[in-house]
């Protein structure tokens, strides 16, 4: 199998995944990788992304690792961690966070600069970068995330590629800005960024699609919540019909029994 870190040399998608069935799905479906999403896990766990007004992540960390090992175990593929902003300021607990993703079976892992409320200053988030960096070995591949296109702060789109190429000069192997949805500023970030980037796709109205990112030069490509969103969406028009019109025809749409049985079944025997 290619490693986690080899894969980045090349171009990739990543689809995201919440629990141990959809990353077994995802990881049948022949992604080389896949990742976790912190919202498609708190959805799953009925709670939001972020809490309300403090913008805190609304799953703790020990319950949102225990959630990760189960994917980790049940993906027969290299998994990628949404780690938040590392659970906390200080670059001491980012290193705890990047120890613990080691410990529960991530091949990397992605370090926000943003704490629920606003970017962190440059230069404790480069500290973090050092931090998670040093915590995170040689075989762990770091992705630096800045947050300033997302947030649409004052933040300018040359002050993301700054912190971008300062988190990669700390020790980032990827680098990712979300929140960048039209191809020629994606361009710009793939030439004024120095390492691999990672776009995500499947947020807001944008239409990109997998074959536009790669001719722009994106390494890798995920899709955060969008998958579980969707997800969530099916149940909700499910219920829908149900409830006022009494009829399941989105019942056609459903894997078989059978199917979903031998799939599992073949995983848990690749756990073994």
């Amino acid at each position: 199998m290619t490693t986690f870190r080899e894969l980045h040399a090349g171009q990739f998608v990543m689809p995201n995944a919440w629990d141990a069935g959809s990353a077994v799905l995802l990881a049948a479906a022949g992604f080389p990788a896949i990742a976790t999403t912190s919202a498609g896990i708190a959805f799953s766990m009925a709670k939001g992304d972020h809490t309300l007004p403090d913008g805190a992540p609304a799953v703790s960390r020990d319950a949102m690792f225990d959630r990760v090992r189960e994917i980790t175990v049940a993906s027969a593929v290299p998994v990628n961690g949404d780690l938040e902003d590392g659970y906390g300021a200080a670059p001491g607990r980012v290193a705890e966070t990047i120890a613990l993703a080691r410990e529960a079976g991530l091949a990397g892992g992605n370090i926000e600069d943003y704490d629920g409320r606003e970017l962190y200053d440059v230069e404790l988030a480069v500290e973090r970068i050092v931090a998670a960096r040093e915590a995170a070995g040689s075989g762990f591949v770091l992705t630096a995330r800045t947050d300033g296109q997302l947030l649409r702060t004052p933040a300018s789109l040359a002050d993301s590629i700054e912190r971008a190429n300062r988190f990669r000069a700390a020790g980032a192997d990827c680098l990712y800005v979300p929140g960048v949805n039209d191809l020629e500023t994606i361009r710009t970030l793939v030439r004024e960024i120095d390492g691999p980037l990672n776009v995500v796709i499947g947020l807001g109205t944008s239409a990109l699609t997998v074959a536009d990112l790669q001719s722009a030069g994106v390494t890798r490509i995920s899709l955060g919540g969008s998958i579980a969103r969707a997800a969530l969406g099916f149940i909700r028009r499910s219920a829908e019909e149900l409830a006022t019109k009494g009829t399941i025809t989105f019942a056609a749409d459903q894997i078989p029994q059978a199917d979903l049985n031998a799939l599992f079944a073949r995983s848990s025997e690749g756990e073994r």
